[in-house]
């Protein structure tokens, strides 16, 4: 199922018939699958095209816009790659190929991408988490039901584990800043989270294995956790999101090849 804007469920079949609203125009330069790609994101972007809504047939759309099917098809290849389009074969209502609500998990591969390919250095990428999580530890504090709370505190059980493995403590480490996004209630930072600390993952693992006193690290972060944790259990805003980025920046500082990178 998708969802429409307007909130409302829809099966692939109930999608406006060959993107009905869209306006398609030839394009004025050469026949490439990126200008094929443009003239597709352009109707998404305008709102002609919608979650749910299904594009004209290939040869169709190649003609309306004076490309090749080739163009259209590869497209569509990397447009389904990137979560925006879906493609489902066969015959009838439910077949070809449907504008897609894009998945975190796109966001995050991009990220990671773009972190491991230097477009962003990870310092840039920390400081915008420690907005991001800044804003998203005051929400949790504000709205965080006690289901999410719990949560909470199991992630920070399995860190408080004795004899934790530094992949272990890292990878409940990444889902306890996810849950406190996610206990914020915003999907947006929540998505947004999760593809900022994904993309640090591989590097914060590499950093721990560098560090001498791996016992002084965890002990540190542990208290910060746990601070964290109680701030907003007990619904304190401000000071949940003053902790939240006080532990990203001492975190990011006691990590070799992290601060300043």
């Amino acid at each position: 199922m998708v969802e429409r804007r307007d909130g409302d469920e829809v099966g692939p079949q109930e999608g406006r018939a060959s993107g009905a609203g869209a306006t398609w125009r030839p394009v004025t330069r050469s026949s490439t699958h990126e200008l094929v790609i443009e003239a597709i994101e352009d109707q998404i972007m305008s709102g002609a095209l919608v979650v749910g809504d299904l594009l004209p047939p290939e040869r169709e759309l190649a003609a309306q816009l004076k490309v090749s099917r080739a163009g259209v098809r590869e497209a569509i290849r990397v447009l389904e790659g990137h979560g925006v389009l879906r493609s489902d074969v066969g015959s009838g209502r439910g077949a070809g190929t449907f504008v897609a609500s894009l998945p975190s998990a796109a966001l995050a591969r991009f990220l990671r991408l773009h972190v491991a390919l230097s477009n962003f250095r990870i310092q840039e990428v920390v400081e915008a988490r420690v907005i991001l999580e800044q804003a998203s530890a005051s929400l949790a504090a504000e709205r965080a039901e006690e289901s999410a709370v719990e949560e909470l505190r199991r992630l920070v059980a399995v860190m408080d584990e004795p004899g934790v493995d530094r992949e272990a403590f890292n990878d409940a480490d990444t889902a306890f800043h996810l849950a406190i996004a996610q206990a914020g209630g915003n999907s947006l930072f929540s998505d947004m989270t999760g593809a900022i600390r994904g993309s640090l993952r591989a590097p914060i693992l590499e950093a721990f294995t560098k560090v001498d006193d791996w016992d002084g690290m965890v002990s540190m972060l542990r208290d910060q956790h746990h601070g964290i944790l109680e701030a907003i259990a007990q619904g304190e805003v401000q000071r949940a999101g003053e902790l939240t980025a006080a532990h990203i920046r001492a975190a990011t500082a006691a990590l070799p090849d992290l601060d300043g990178a």
